[in-house]
Parts: structure tokens; sequence; C-alpha cells
């Protein structure tokens, strides 16, 4: 994310913010309002006729975001150098503007944030949302800068309430808008009632750390580089630059280390009393650091290491960079996402075509059974017809054979009778040729019978190949059945072990989280002790050095020589102040003169001692 689009994230704002009627277009007047606005926090010349002659082909209508574009590039963005304004004050103005329209949260509520918290969580949700518009800020965006504020305030995140947030639908489809996060906030069901100062604390924290780039903030012990004394500083780490100062408030900078490629960073021994030192080596100075413990050193040097690799790479800003492996993280679950949804939809497509493979063998198969049922019945029909044909032609052969019998019995009688019936001669001979035409008849009768045989055989012949090629279809459906029954076991095993190693990714992933939060819950306790444990060293080194106050001339003693008559001087004594604060002064000072200017400085500075303490030289 270059710096145009993090000026265009806030410059959106502001103009969506001018848009009363929310029509997408505002009013050219406003627009140069806006414009001589942005020139004057960007540090560049404004030109105030450029808009009029921009636009003097339209009409004195408003203006649309698309149509201010382009002038906004031209005149503004174009001339914009890194480095010569504030972007702090850009984002400034575009959030007066946007708040005055948007940011109205309720008065009754208690858990109202303050304008500069609204603020800071308004420019975090600008650096983490999406580069699209209207803006909007992806749940995992959400949780992770939940995540880090609570770790901030040592609390750990109510992970129910905010996915009841994250449910809703609006969120669920389009994310969250910088609106809905600053009412969530102002919920208080994320901070569970924390004190104010502490919210405040964690929110100015992330900010510093997420959007001014703050690697790693702390004290150290630096050695000076001409007095060679050690004094405690308030260091503060960028990408490419290391600055000290004299206390945590950062308004008195001691000095700045620049970092590059040519920088290392080695761990000393401990020597002069100090431990836990390491030293950060340049071309032309090395400067040496004593940490509090070597948990410290170690989480500086890896930070100073982090540091100089991000110069080296040319990169401005640590969390850019993690933004970026985020949204690439997220894009790849994304892509598993859906190559699992479309392996699913395969596996669905198998298993419906299986069913209906399996369906359609049902249908043959009862098909066949219908088919097989046809043909026993016509068997049986023509059985039937068979056996009645036959029956018919047993019993007109019995007629043909018991009337062949009768007239041969006639015959022999009509010869043993001849001469007396020779007037029935002609009707026997016609007897006898209707005879032989039934003969002729039963003869025809037994021919068509063996025709119809040869159909039966024939049909009967058709009938088996029928049946062979059904056998055939049977036997390869069968075998496809077998075929996709393997598959599917092959299926259903690769997706049990994808399944099983998907939960073994979220068990180390849980766990990595919960030792993450332990160390973290660690260092935040390490780093209140040692604060305490500063403050309390330094009070008591200033009361030795006022009770061990030596007895100039001139003074008396108490006649019991005890030091009841000594008098302590106040930690509000102004001249003590007035004696430390130069006391410092000039040991900074000295660290870039010569020995003899030392000398000077050092009699200058004892002769102001003497001074304001009444003659006397407080060590």
């Amino acid at each position: 994310m270059d710096l145009r689009s993090e000026l265009l994230k806030s410059i959106w704002y502001g103009f969506t913010a001018l848009d009363l009627e929310k029509s997408g277009k505002v009013s050219k007047s406003q627009l140069k309002v806006l414009s001589h606005n942005l020139c004057t926090v960007l540090s560049i010349p404004h030109d105030p006729v450029a808009l009029e002659e921009h636009f003097r082909d339209d009409d004195d209508g408003p203006v649309s975001s698309q149509g201010y574009m382009p002038y906004l590039n031209k005149y503004i963005l174009d001339k914009v150098e890194e480095g010569c304004f504030v972007k702090e004050q850009v984002d400034e103005l575009c959030w007066t503007l946007t708040a005055k329209k948007n940011y109205k949260p309720g008065k009754d509520n208690k858990n109202v944030l303050p304008g500069k918290d609204a603020f800071s969580l308004w420019c975090l949700f600008n650096f983490l949302s999406e580069d699209k518009y209207p803006l909007v800020m992806v749940p995992d965006e959400v949780e992770y800068l939940l995540k880090k504020m609570c770790m901030a305030m040592s609390v750990e995140l109510n992970c129910v309430e905010l996915e009841d947030f994250i449910s809703k639908d609006t969120v669920q489809q389009n994310g969250f808008t910088v609106w809905s996060f600053l009412e969530m906030m102002n919920s208080g069901k994320v901070t569970r009632g924390m004190d104010q100062e502490i919210t405040s604390m964690a929110i100015e924290e992330v900010y510093r750390e997420i959007v001014g780039d703050v690697l790693k903030e702390g004290y150290l012990w630096k050695k000076g580089q001409l007095r060679r004394n050690w004094k405690e500083r308030w260091f503060t780490l960028r990408p490419g630059t290391l600055a000290y100062y004299t206390s945590e408030d950062r308004k008195e900078r001691q000095g700045n280390i620049p970092l590059d490629g040519d920088c290392c960073v080695e761990v000393l021994p401990d020597r002069d009393g100090k431990r836990c030192m390491f030293c950060l080596k340049t071309l032309s100075k090395t400067y040496e650091m004593s940490a509090s413990d070597t948990k410290q050193r170690q989480e500086w040097t890896a930070a100073i290491q982090t540091a100089i690799r991000l110069h080296t790479e040319g990169k401005t800003s640590l969390h850019k960079d993690l933004k970026l492996k985020r949204r690439e993280q997220r894009e790849q679950r994304e892509r598993r996402r859906l190559a699992k949804e479309e392996e699913l939809q395969r596996f669905r497509a198998l298993q419906e075509e299986k069913e209906r493979k399996l369906a359609e063998l049902e249908l043959l198969k009862e098909a066949q059974r219908q088919a097989q049922a046809l043909l026993e019945q016509d068997e049986m029909r023509r059985r039937q017809q068979h056996d009645e044909m036959q029956q018919a032609l047993e019993v007109q052969l019995r007629e043909a054979e018991e009337s062949r019998a009768s007239m041969q019995a006639e015959m022999i009688l009509k010869e043993e009778e001849a001469e007396r019936q020779r007037k029935r001669i002609k009707e026997l001979e016609g007897l006898q040729t209707s005879l032989e035409e039934a003969l002729h008849q039963e003869i025809k009768a037994r021919q068509d019978e063996e025709v119809f045989r040869y159909a039966q055989t024939g049909l009967l012949s058709e009938e088996e190949e029928k049946m062979k090629a059904l056998m055939a279809l049977q036997d390869e459906q069968e075998e496809y059945i077998r075929k996709t029954q393997r598959e599917k076991q092959e299926l259903r095993q690769e997706m049990e072990n994808k399944t099983r190693a998907l939960e073994e990714a979220q068990r180390q992933l849980e766990e990595v989280r919960a030792n993450r939060h332990r160390v973290d819950q660690d260092v935040v306790a390490a780093q209140r002790k040692l604060r305490q444990a500063s403050t309390n060293v330094k009070h008591w080194n200033v009361q030795m050095n006022r009770l061990m106050r030596p007895v100039g001339p001139g003074e008396k003693r108490s006649s019991g020589g005890s030091f009841s008559s000594f008098q302590i001087p106040s930690q509000r004594d102004p001249g003590l102040r007035l004696r430390q604060r130069s006391e410092e002064q000039d040991d900074e000072s000295k660290e870039n003169v010569d020995s003899s200017g030392a000398g000077i400085g050092c009699e200058g500075e004892r002769r102001l001692s003497q001074t304001s303490n009444g003659g006397m030289d407080i060590p």
C-alpha cells in the first residue's frame, strides 16, 4: 500500500462527508474548500482557479467522486512529496470532516471513547481496511486488531461477543465499516469494563506500533561516546532509525542512529558492572547498550535486525508487509475452501451418478424380469396351443381310424354281399372319395403342424440369443458397480486423511497461540516490574545523595554528634532541580566536545553547583 493509496482512503471519507444528500456528488464550492485545506496540510501550492478550469465544460451543478478524481490526481496528489508533510495532519483534517456527520456516540453510554482514541481507531481501521471502496475491514483483520489491543491491556479477547457481532447479516455480507467498528468499541463488550485510561494507553500503543511503524520501545542503558558513562534512555525503534530520548514522554530527543545494510548487532559479555550488554555497529560509531535481562536483550537485538532487514529490502513498514501476508493467507484459505467445495461437488456428482446408474440398473433388472415373465407367458400360451392342436389331431386320427375300421368291415360285408348290393357300389365309391379327401386334409394338417414346429424352434433360438445378450449386459453392469465402489472407497480414504491433517494443523495452531499469549503476559509483567524497580532505584539514589552531603566550613555540628540538625532538601527544591537538569544537559553536550572543553565545562558546573547549594559540593 503506497502513500497515494493511504491518502486516498482518508480523502474518500472527507469527500463522502461533504455529500449530505448521499447522492454521490458534492458542490464545487465545497470541493474548493476541501482542495485548499488538502493543499495546506500537504504543503503544496494551491491554485484556486484550477478547479474551475478543470470543470469549465460542466454546468454549475455538483461533482461526483469519479469527476473529482482526475483533478485530485493531477493538481494535488501528483505534487505530493513524501517527507514534506505530516500524514497525521491529513488524517485529522479528514477525520474532523467525517466525524461531524457520521460519528455520533450515545451520550448516555459510559464507555464512549474520547475523540483522540476514536481518531486513532479510525486511522487503524484505514490502515487495515481493504483497498476497495466503500472501505470495509474483513473480520480477520478486526480480530487481529482487537487481539493487539487486548494484549496491550493484558486481558483476553471476548471471542463470544465478537462472533455474535460478526454473525450479523450486514457484517457477513459486506464486512465491518468504521462506524460499526467504533459502535462495537463504544459498547464496551470487547474491553469488558476496563478503565478508560488503560484503554486509551492500549489504543495509543497499538496506534504507534501499526500506524507509527514503531517496532519496539523501552528503556535501555547507553554508554556515552566521550565521557563513557552510562545513562538510561528511552529508545524508539523504527525501520531505518533508532532514536533515544531523555524519558518516555519523547519530548527531548538526545540522538538518532540511522540503520542501513552496513549496521550489525553483536552480543557483548558483562563488564563495568553492566549485564545483558550488546552493541550496535555502524560505519562511523559503535553504540554500547545494556538491557534489563537476557530476554529484553534478545528482543532488542531481534527487533534491530528486523529494522535493518526492512530498510535493506526497501520496506518502510513491518505491518504493511504483515498485512499483505495475512491477505495472501486469506486468499489461500479461500482457494483451499473453493477447492474443497469443488471436491465435495465432484463427490456429490459421483454419488448422484452412482445412484442414477443404480436406478438404471434396477430399471434394467425390472425390465429383464418383465421380459422373462412375458417370455414365460408366451411359452405357456404356445404350449397350450400346441397341446390343444395335438389333442384335436389325436381326436381326428382316432375318428379316422375308427371310420377306416368300420369302412373295412363294411367292405368285407359288401364283398360278401357284392352280388346283392351292386346298386350301392356307386355310393360306396363316393364314400371312398370323401375318405380320400379327408386323408389329404389330414396330411395337409400334419404338414402345417411341422411348419409351426419349425417356427416355434426359431422363436426359441431367438429367445436364447436375447437371454445371452441380457446376461452379458448384466455382467458389464456388475463390473461397473464394483469399479464405482472401489473409487468411492478411495475417495472416502482420501477425505479421511485430509480431515485428520486439518484437525492436527488446527490443534498445533491453538497450541502456538496459547504459548504466544503466555509469553506476552510474562513480558508485560516483567516490563512493569522493571519500571517499578527503576523508579525505586532513582528515588533512593536521590535520597542517598541528599543524606550524604558533606559539611562545609563554617557550619555548626550538633553537640551530640548526631544528624538531628542536618537539613534534608525536599524533592521540590528548585536549586537541586536546576542543578540536576543542568548536569544532564552538560553530560549530553560533553559527548560532542574535546577533552579541554570538557575540563572547562566541569569547572563551570562545579561553580554553578556551589552557588545553588550555598558553597557546598554535592556529589
